[in-house]
């Protein structure tokens, strides 16, 4: 039995030494390799998280940076108001950083002088007011006595002020908030060096830094550059322009009012809401009117009254109506155009938008429209507003059809004439 064996275990065994047997299926099989994670899956995913952090960052940056980003803007825009002097002065042979210096130093002492003058005559009334008060407030009780049948003297008003506790917490929360106003001012005078140092070097290096934007463009995109950078000087002295003229007739008009009313210092107060409505924004108008308001108070609250509807009517014209027809004609825009762009630019920025809205706005209309093809219009009466003839009835044949419609109507079976 061995040897029939070993033939037929060898007979089995000789196919299998020249083939190589089939490989076994993994664990799982096709539904295993179909769920194995794709290889580029983890790169995407590491991609996507890479993005969403740089987002982030950049959110986080940008955040931080948009007081230093809004205060270059700003100076951007004086610089481009500067620019009309500075040029003319360079014109003449004087060195542009010279010439930017006179401009500036020049705009400073207008600016201090305003200020110093404004000063003077707040601390004045301010003094005269203090010194004037125990008069003021007899005149005060001695109308409450006599209306009202009371006997209200001036010793117990004042003891019942000093020791109140309306008072001592007063005076507690006025200590605690100076440290928070001396910081506010510091941050204020702060920023307002940034604005000037910013604005100085734009309008110092304007040629050198048009040369250095133009020298990362192609010739055909230079030449649109520095026509896009002359209409933005040209719409920025405009606008300018235009608020120094509306200043001057808001001085002007309340300088009259205050004359007539007998207010004194008339001629700053005038010049104070001329200037402070119009280069302030947002809040400007609130204080122009509140210093009058208050100087006029002293003289008569029935002045101070008069003050305040003046100033109201006033800053109604002047929205609606003066500052659309002058925007118009300075900076070339549509009245409604500017008031619409200065309401986005305070949606969008706040004070800083309300007061380069609209030279932003005509630059970018204006550069735009350089660039958009025009066609002469065809001479159909629609345009101007016209009917064709013969493409509705006249007003006369509709009052008619209307009559007649009417008499139908009164006349019909309902009313009992058949």
């Amino acid at each position: 039995m061995a040897p029939t064996d070993e033939p037929g275990q060898s007979a089995r065994q000789a196919p299998q030494t020249g083939t190589t047997p089939p490989p076994e299926p993994p664990e799982g099989g096709v539904a295993e390799q179909a769920a194995r994670m794709p290889r580029w899956l983890p790169r995407a995913m590491v991609l996507a998280l890479a993005l969403f952090g740089v987002f982030q960052l950049g959110t986080w940056a940008f955040h931080q940076l948009i007081g230093l980003l809004l205060n270059i803007l700003i100076a951007f825009f004086l610089a481009l108001a500067a620019e009309p002097a500075v040029s003319r002065l360079a014109a003449r042979g004087m060195r542009r950083g010279f010439a930017t210096f006179l401009v500036f130093f020049g705009l400073l002492i207008v600016v201090a002088g305003f200020f110093t003058l404004l000063g003077s005559m707040l601390a004045g009334q301010i003094i005269k007011m203090i010194e004037g008060f125990p008069e003021y407030l007899d005149s005060v009780i001695n109308w409450v006595n006599t209306t009202f049948h009371t006997e209200l003297r001036r010793v117990d008003i004042q003891e019942g002020l000093l020791h109140s506790d309306w008072l001592r917490k007063y005076a507690q929360n006025s200590a605690a908030g100076v440290l928070d106003v001396s910081t506010q001012v510091l941050g204020g005078l702060f920023r307002l060096l940034t604005i000037a140092l910013f604005s100085f070097y734009f309008a110092a290096d304007g040629p050198r830094l048009r040369r250095a934007l133009c020298s990362v463009l192609p010739p055909a995109k230079q030449a649109e550059v520095l026509r896009a950078w002359e209409i933005a000087v040209d719409k920025t002295g405009g606008y300018l322009y235009s608020r120094g003229l509306m200043a001057l007739i808001s001085g002007v008009a309340h300088y009259v009012l205050l004359e007539a009313l007998g207010i004194p210092y008339a001629p700053v107060l005038a010049m104070w809401v001329g200037v402070v409505s119009q280069f302030i924004p947002t809040i400007g108008t609130y204080l122009a009117g509140a210093l009058p308001m208050l100087i006029a108070f002293t003289v008569s609250p029935l002045y101070a009254l008069w003050v305040l509807i003046f100033v109201v009517v006033y800053q109604q014209f002047e929205n609606y109506i003066l500052q659309p027809k002058l925007t118009s004609k300075t900076v070339d825009i549509h009245p409604a155009v500017a008031f619409g762009s200065v309401i986005a630019g305070t949606a969008l920025l706040g004070a800083v938008g309300a007061l380069i809205s609209i030279p932003a706005v005509a630059t970018l209309q204006a550069f735009l429209g350089a660039y958009v093809k025009r066609y002469d219009v065809t001479d159909d009466p629609r345009v101007h507003g016209h009917r064709r003839r013969g493409e509705g009835p006249n007003p006369l044949t509709r009052a008619r059809r209307v009559w007649t419609r009417a008499r139908q109507r009164s006349s019909g079976p309902g009313n009992g004439t058949g």
